[in-house]
């Protein structure tokens, strides 16, 4: 491991740093809904502070002749920005008797707050992911200015109102030029109302709902209210730009116990806004 999470400080042996880690890495995935769904690019590595931030125009069809003399028309970046990484982190404390207790008994390292850390910072990822962060200048899926919105047909509570504003909304961004594979992120109350049956007694509207949004319907706690987002998934159109990847490092002895933090360098990147419908 690198120098800078100066694990080779700690009182922990490998075996019980390689535990905190798979615990972090674990609890991680648990709770993490945006990475189901946008692809990364990276990590970098830890040094990395800024990246390029681009925003794609250009459309029209590939060329197909004999000479490739055709004019395409191109890709380009209409704005770049270089933004800043920024860091997200949770701090833990393995405390001094409870280690000496591990050892004279032989019992494993509790993990159990390297998780708990590990779930806080997954919860703030999503919540950067999904709602930007206006301090740092950050925008998310439901909060660029150029996506496109829908509003959501009385909560979903009625059998067909889920498919009619998902076919809205895969439909706006279908004339848009993003043709899918799509994936939706929804609220919990929504998600429920998701596997209310519909008349026929047979099929719940998330099976119908699943015909269309082919790359997944997630579950997301950090959406609020009757809220919901369909993308248009692929790199082309976003991805979530990592430095350092979730880790454990630890920040030196204090008072006898022994400080670590959870902590991740990253940014959500958007380069086509016309490839996200918010719902609600």
């Amino acid at each position: 491991m690198s120098n800078f999470l100066n694990t080779s400080d700690t009182p922990l042996t490998e075996q019980e740093l390689e535990r905190l880690h798979e615990s972090v890495i674990k609890a991680a995935r648990r709770r993490l809904v945006g990475r189901r769904f946008i692809e990364l690019f990276g990590p970098m590595g830890a040094g990395v502070q800024a990246i390029p931030y681009d925003e794609f125009t250009g459309e029209g069809e590939a060329s197909i002749d004999l000479t490739g003399e055709g004019d395409t028309g191109s890709v380009i970046t209409d704005r770049r920005s270089f933004k800043p990484l920024p860091i997200i982190y949770k701090d833990f404390v393995v405390h001094w008797r409870d280690l000496e207790m591990w050892r004279q008994l032989g019992m494993p390292i509790d993990d159990s707050a390297a998780a708990g850390a590990a779930t806080w910072c997954a919860e703030k990822e999503d919540r950067l992911i999904f709602y930007g962060d206006e301090r740092t200048g950050f925008l998310g899926l439901m909060t660029h200015p150029e996506r496109h919105q829908h509003k959501l047909t009385k909560g979903w509570a009625e059998p067909g109102a889920a498919l009619k504003d998902v076919v809205a909304a895969t439909g706006a961004m279908y004339e848009a030029g993003h043709f899918g594979p799509y994936a939706m992120a929804v609220s919990p109350r929504l998600f429920a109302n998701l596997h209310r049956m519909w008349e026929d007694a047979r099929t719940m509207e998330i099976d119908n709902v699943r015909r269309i949004v082919a790359d997944g319907i997630f579950r997301c706690d950090v959406l609020e209210g009757d809220s919901a987002v369909v993308v248009s998934t692929g790199r082309e159109n976003m991805d979530l730009a990592v430095g350092l990847d979730m880790t454990v490092a630890y920040l030196g002895a204090e008072k006898m116990n022994h400080p670590f933090r959870v902590l991740e360098t990253l940014c959500l990147r958007i380069k086509h806004a016309d490839a996200i419908c918010t719902l609600g």
